[in-house]
């Protein structure tokens, strides 16, 4: 067990909204030329000035967190290795924590000012290198909500607890409670769910195993009649959220699945999901959500930043039960998994 649990997670949220403030002030006094200025490329993905701009934040607040608790910090824009260990003097070996956190899930989106991003922690025993996404006992997210929206929800647990969540006005500073609760719906029929394809080059075979996928479940679509829907947010913490709050009923990324077939033709993934990305699984999954990776097993990959993962979710068993093993057979027919 984390020592003295219960104050890391009040420091944690404490940093975040910092951060959260922080960004939507300098997001409401800056172009969005000026937001989307890449200034680096740094394990694996691409550096927005944006990002600059929590990174300074979480650096200074994360220093003060070093005087109480001892921690490997695993983040984008710490270097290509995205490590860094509080206080200095501190061995990783050492070390009490591995925090494990992505500054700002969603990016794109919010420095465009198209739909508000996340703040993402995961904090876990320090298990060294070996240390994974399945040890995280502590995780909180925060909303950095787009200038025109007052509203910001963050989400946090603890291993072994209930679920809690706020819903902070910016324009009058009141904190409301916040209640998540998964989708009940015993179909995918008329809900929102999909198969992630936010960038040019997978996207047609995602996309035909999605098609195949209702097909398959539904059965052919009917001529005035939608069957279901989608929501392509390009951000994973935003994905758990929807399945958090029972705005969708599934949600799978597999772009790391297409990347041999991409290769074969030539051509490069680009971007892929990385641990930082998923480190707020904890909630979802203690909300009853089903999240696996593409075998159909509880994530566990390493907390680092370069490591591509696939993950899928299921807002209850029966959704689970409805296209679980479905989608199972369609990675295997279109040779991303091996039967």
């Amino acid at each position: 067990m984390i020592r003295a649990i219960n104050e890391l997670l009040q420091a944690i949220q404490q940093v975040h909204a910092a951060m959260r403030d922080e960004v939507v002030a300098t997001c409401e006094r800056s172009s969005l030329a000026a937001l989307s200025e890449i200034v680096a490329e740094q394990a694996g993905d691409t550096v927005f000035a944006i990002d600059r701009v929590s990174e300074k934040v979480l650096l200074h607040h994360f220093a003060a967190l070093g005087q109480s608790w001892s921690f490997v910090l695993i983040a984008e824009g710490l270097g290509e290795d995205g490590v860094m260990v509080f206080p200095p003097e501190t061995s990783p070996e050492e070390a009490e924590l591995r925090i494990i956190i992505d500054p700002i899930d969603g990016t794109r989106g919010l420095m465009y000012q198209k739909r508000a991003a996340w703040i993402l922690t995961g904090v876990a025993t320090n298990h060294g290198d070996d240390t994974r996404l399945s040890d995280i006992e502590l995780a909180v997210q925060t909303e950095i909500p787009l200038v025109k929206q007052h509203l910001s929800d963050s989400l946090w647990t603890i291993a072994g607890q209930a679920v809690q969540g706020e819903r902070y006005n910016r324009l009058t500073g009141e904190h409301m409670v916040l209640h998540p609760q998964p989708s009940q719906a015993n179909t995918i029929e008329q809900g929102y769910g999909n198969i992630s394809r936010f960038f040019p080059g997978p996207r047609a075979e995602l996309a035909a195993i999605d098609d195949e996928l209702i097909y398959h479940t539904l059965g052919p679509a009917q001529a005035g009649r939608v069957q279901a829907f989608e929501d392509q947010y390009i951000s994973s913490g935003g994905q758990f959220y929807e399945l958090m709050m029972g705005h969708d009923r599934w949600c799978a990324d597999l772009r790391p699945l297409v990347e041999a077939s991409l290769q074969a033709r030539g051509q490069a993934l680009g971007l892929a999901c990385h641990p930082y990305d998923l480190c707020t699984e904890l909630i979802a999954r203690q909300l009853g959500i089903i999240i696996t990776d593409e075998h159909g097993k509880q994530l566990a990959a390493p907390l680092d930043v370069s490591t591509k993962v696939a993950w899928i979710g299921y807002a209850n068993h029966t959704i689970y039960n409805q296209i679980a093993t479905t989608l199972q057979t369609l990675l295997q027919e279109h040779h991303l998994l091996v039967r």
